[in-house]
């Protein structure tokens, strides 16, 4: 704290000589020369400030450029979909409108896909045969004519429901 002092007083001095060799090479500018003497003092008084301040509470972080290197590698992150598939699992058991506009196009996408590769069937033509490769529960869930939810803010799909239509999509 003493050498702080020291140094605001050795800048101070400094800031007094130019300010007097200045009134004496220049005379006529008096409120130009005080104006940058006073921000010149309020500089030094800053900086004093912001050095004390730094004394009392040492970072112990290091750099931001240390810390970014620390860190995991992009690759190593969570894929985004990954991180979209979750929040529609997440939206679509609290409400039947997200099981219905966001999770549901989902799961009709893969059941598409994996009944036309597996068994030769499109999910939209609908019949007895892609029923009962859906089963019953998850039919009710991707069929076509299905109609949007009345109230919105009713309860989607229960986690147990979403484990059995998981294990339905993965059995096709």
């Amino acid at each position: 704290m003493k050498r702080l002092l020291a140094g605001s007083a050795l800048g101070a001095a400094l800031a007094t000589l130019a300010f007097v060799l200045a009134r004496l090479a220049a005379p006529g500018r008096l409120e130009l020369e005080l104006d940058v003497y006073v921000l010149v003092l309020g500089g030094l008084a800053v900086l004093a400030a912001v050095l004390a301040t730094r004394q009392a509470f040492p970072l112990d972080r290091g750099s931001a450029l240390a810390a970014a290197l620390e860190r995991e590698p992009r690759a190593a992150l969570r894929p985004p979909e990954l991180e979209r598939l979750e929040r529609e699992v997440t939206l679509a058991v609290s409400t039947a409108f997200d099981l219905h506009y966001r999770l549901r196009p989902t799961l009709r996408e893969v059941a598409e896909q994996r009944l036309a590769d597996r068994h030769g069937l499109r999910l939209d033509r609908g019949g007895r045969e892609v029923e009962a490769a859906l089963g019953r529960e998850l039919w009710e869930l991707l069929r076509p004519d299905r109609k949007p939810p009345d109230k919105r803010w009713t309860s989607g799909l229960e986690p147990e429901g979403v484990r059995r239509v998981v294990e339905r999509l993965e059995a096709l």
